[in-house]
């Protein structure tokens, strides 16, 4: 492998790149820092000492977007055209998603990786006076486009598969399978709720699941709520509509999230209060192909 940032004597230097054509390039890259939920509480409800927690890290970001050459030595001066910082906010934790734009010879990854790592700097750094617990890491590219190499886009292992589920009548509990047929725009092979439109396939996390047995709903299995696939890891119902999944061998897209509640109908008979309506959500099948219990899940 030939190291490009090493010359004919073996010193570091810097590469030359004034011959590469000018192209539009785009890097996106995220970061988390977890912390104890209380802190999260209180940077949503603006409680910080220091001031507005996530504002203070987006600009924080940016600057550190700017000031990358100046901090990694062998990187090129780039005149950035664009940049953006995004948070989600969890349960314990604050992700970061940076995303760097320029035109010209070189790319924006690592702007985009410092703009996540000064953003989650600076959160620590708003917040350590009550939770110098906090750990930051799981910091990556997620994309880049332009330049000679092309396209770089991450699959994120995100979930997996605990039941592929079928019924063929609307409105029962659904029948847990080995393995099912998903066919491109259509969904599950001889499923009810399969067709040419958009809810071709539901899913419902387990995580939904325990939330009704804390409400005293014992006995429930895969199926029960008549969703398709029975997921683990992954927390659907925050999935934006539009995003794309490698499950099995297929690739779904996401359509909606949750649903009406269609009261009386057996589902809600067997299972009491129906989760289904506000955390499960639908996909379009554009890649088909088998779905098996245990396929993992990847996030595009």
């Amino acid at each position: 492998m030939e190291f490009t940032h090493f010359n004919e004597e073996g010193r570091a230097h810097m590469v030359e790149v004034g011959e590469k054509e000018d192209t539009r390039r785009i890097a996106v890259a995220k970061g988390r820092i977890t912390m104890r939920k209380e802190t999260v509480k209180k940077i949503k409800d603006g409680l910080i000492d220091k001031g507005d927690v996530l504002s203070v890290a987006q600009v924080a970001g940016i600057m550190g977007a700017k000031k990358t050459s100046d901090l990694i030595p062998m990187c090129h001066n780039i005149n950035l055209t664009g940049a953006d910082i995004r948070f989600k906010i969890g349960e314990d934790f604050v992700e970061v998603e940076a995303e760097a734009k320029t035109v010209g010879k070189t790319g924006v990854e690592m702007e985009a990786l410092m703009a996540v790592s000064i953003a989650c700097l600076t959160i620590y750094d708003m917040c350590k006076a009550i939770d110098r617990e906090m750990t930051i890491g799981d910091v990556k590219l997620m994309k880049k486009t332009g330049g000679k190499s092309g396209t770089f886009q991450r699959k994120e292992v995100a979930g997996k598969v605990l039941s592929v589920n079928i019924s063929d009548k609307k409105g029962i509990v659904k029948e847990p399978l080995e393995e099912g047929l998903f066919i491109e725009e259509f969904g599950l092979d001889k499923d009810a709720h399969s067709g040419k439109w958009h809810r071709q396939v539901s899913l419902l996390g387990i995580e939904s699941f325990r939330k009704m047995k804390n409400e005293g709903i014992d006995d429930l299995l895969p199926g029960d709520f008549a969703e398709n696939i029975t997921t683990e890891g992954l927390v659907l119902y925050e999935l934006p509509v539009g995003t794309k999944l490698v499950i099995g061998d297929t690739i779904q897209e996401v359509t909606q999230i949750g649903k009406e509640c269609h009261v009386g109908c057996a589902i809600a008979q067997k299972v009491g209060k129906c989760v289904m309506p506000k955390e499960g959500i639908f996909t379009r099948v554009i890649k088909g192909g088998i779905v098996r219990k245990g396929d993992l899940i990847e996030i595009i």
